[in-house]
């Protein structure tokens, strides 16, 4: 008897999830942001987002993501820096079940070559992609569970690479003596030394159970 009341129990348990997980379930809906004004500065502080970097056409910085009233972005400009946070207004019962489909989850980010001064983009879970291209300030990447790639990447003051659970791959403009280095790696490996002191622009990288791999180019 003690078994059949069990039994019943988890079924019922188990039809309120289904239906929770049911309810709450609201397609995605695309949108995109286009600046207005002049930027010098962006970041994106995202949760569970591929994020995608491409070079714009007509020197504006565009954004092109996927939202419903569950999971959500903040956008927002000031002083020139514009700021793209991940948000949401979920239930418990919004955590159960499968994840947004990978084109929900990606954001496509559209920059000018050589106008910004300075790019910082930090996701969770996901990878972080970039082609060639040149700030005068820094650039700052970091990624927790997933890969970060980059085209040649040239950079007025330092370049930064954090990554837990995946790989920093990609090259950097500039001689190998252009740049002092520090570089972590835990549960993998690197083909940076852990230090070197000189050189006028900064090389800050660390990893932690993957690979690093990044190699130097001429302009």
């Amino acid at each position: 008897m003690k078994k059949i009341i069990s039994l019943v129990l988890l079924l019922m348990l188990s039809s309120f999830i289904l239906s929770g997980c049911s309810d709450s379930s609201e397609p995605f809906e695309e949108k995109s942001y286009t600046s207005d004004t002049q930027i010098d500065e962006i970041n994106l502080n995202l949760r569970d987002r591929e994020i995608e970097v491409s070079l714009s056409e007509d020197e504006q910085v565009h954004i092109q993501y996927y939202e419903n009233s569950k999971e959500y972005y903040d956008i927002s400009v000031s002083g020139n820096v514009l700021t793209m946070a991940s948000a949401s207004d979920k239930e418990w019962t919004d955590y159960i079940g499968g994840k947004p489909s990978a084109e929900n989850r990606k954001v496509s980010l559209q920059i000018p070559d050589a106008l910004l001064k300075n790019i910082t983009l930090s996701t969770t879970n996901e990878d972080i992609t970039l082609p060639a291209l040149s700030v005068s300030g820094s650039i700052n990447i970091s990624s927790n569970g997933g890969n970060i790639a980059f085209g040649s990447l040239d950079v007025g003051t330092a370049l930064t690479l954090n990554v837990k659970n995946g790989d920093i791959s990609g090259t950097v403009v500039g001689g190998y003596d252009d740049f002092s280095i520090k570089s972590e790696i835990k549960k993998g490996e690197s083909n940076l030394p852990d230090n070197k002191e000189s050189g006028e622009k900064a090389l800050n990288v660390s990893g932690n159970n993957g690979d690093i791999n990044i190699e130097f180019v001429s302009e």
